[in-house]
């Protein structure tokens, strides 16, 4: 088993200004780097101060400059907000500038909010499509004068400048839930990203089932799968249970920018009320506390030994959750010292 994070920018007031959110995202990742963790995995977001990430490929070239050993992911772009062209050559040039330490992780987006102001009128299915459109392009824009026509991008011979320094390029992994998703990740020998967001075992589970399933097809082909999910590690079980409720109203959160129905004022989503949060019985403290990798140390070694036993490759904490940087900084201090060390 190896580890990862998964970090972002995060607000849902303005009691913290940017900069110093982008100061303690430096801050949590070079931690992950001098922990010994394998990868920094950050997305790709608009005009929504809940996850403040319009350009990965921007961060990780400074997070480049702040770290020496880990890996650098996109964790995801959305495919179908790049053309594929544009999309090869930003991460060849992030590639070339952060030494060949970039993976790219692509998917087809999850907000409708985003959805209708960039592409208006484009469904999940047409995301998926164009992001399946656009994935297998990557490599083959890399090798170099690749013509294209397909259902969404014609152009003719093209090759990507500058070239990514690794050899066949960065590795790619695909954001993958369904089965289809599976097996078209595994088919084009990608790697396999799966979430299950505040569902518990039963569908950490099932994602795998899909991803071997997928395999069984494709016996030729060897992906690795990484399984993202919200992680606390607690001092204590008061502590933990502290991180409960602010992951239970995280997820509430979540759940409103998802239906896309509340006001949205200068990026900020109208404020849930105390009320309101309480009657979310989906994302209460009660079921988050069963479903999620949450608990002290010994706990969650011994929820990510199960994860182990499924077949995960790699583990990726994510730490995104509303709680204040302190807090956060803490809880991975823990994972790294006290969980990490249970799996080398």
């Amino acid at each position: 088993m190896e580890f990862s994070l998964f970090a972002h920018m995060e607000r849902i007031d303005t009691s913290q200004d940017h900069q110093e959110l982008y100061a303690n995202f430096i801050d949590i990742c070079k931690m992950a780097d001098e922990g010994g963790m394998r990868a920094i995995w950050t997305g790709e977001h608009h005009g929504m101060e809940f996850t403040i990430a319009p350009n990965p490929f921007l961060s990780l070239v400074d997070l480049a400059h702040h770290t020496k050993n880990v890996r650098l992911g996109t964790g995801t772009v959305i495919a179908p907000f790049w053309h594929p062209i544009a999309l090869a050559g930003e991460a060849a040039a992030t590639d070339l500038m952060t030494h060949g330490r970039l993976e790219i992780g692509i998917a087809r987006g999850a907000y409708n909010y985003e959805y209708e102001r960039i592409r208006p009128g484009m469904d999940a299915w047409e995301a998926g499509q164009r992001m399946r459109e656009t994935a297998p392009t990557l490599r083959k824009l890399w090798k170099g004068d690749y013509a294209h026509e397909g259902a969404f991008f014609n152009f003719p011979a093209t090759t990507t400048t500058p070239k990514p320094v690794q050899t066949d390029g960065p590795p790619i992994w695909i954001a993958a839930r369904d089965p289809n998703s599976h097996e078209f990740a595994v088919e084009q020998d990608f790697n396999v990203q799966v979430t299950p967001l505040w569902q518990g075992i039963e569908e950490i589970t099932s994602l795998m089932e899909r991803f071997q399933a997928a395999k069984a097809k494709h016996p030729n082909k060897s992906p690795k799968i990484m399984l993202l999910h919200h992680t606390y590690v607690g001092r204590d079980q008061d502590d933990v249970s502290q991180a409960i409720h602010e992951l239970s109203r995280f997820y509430c959160y979540f759940g409103a920018w998802f239906q896309n129905k509340r006001p949205v004022e200068q990026g900020l989503i109208e404020a849930l009320s105390d009320q309101e949060i309480r009657d979310n019985k989906l994302m209460s403290p009660e079921n988050l506390a069963r479903d999620l990798t949450v608990g002290t140390a010994q706990e969650v070694i011994d929820r990510i030994k199960r994860y182990e036993d499924l077949g995960y490759d790699e583990f990726s904490f994510w730490i995104d959750s509303g709680m204040s940087h302190q807090r956060k900084k803490d809880s991975l201090e823990r994972f790294i010292n006290d969980v990490m060390p249970a799996f080398t």
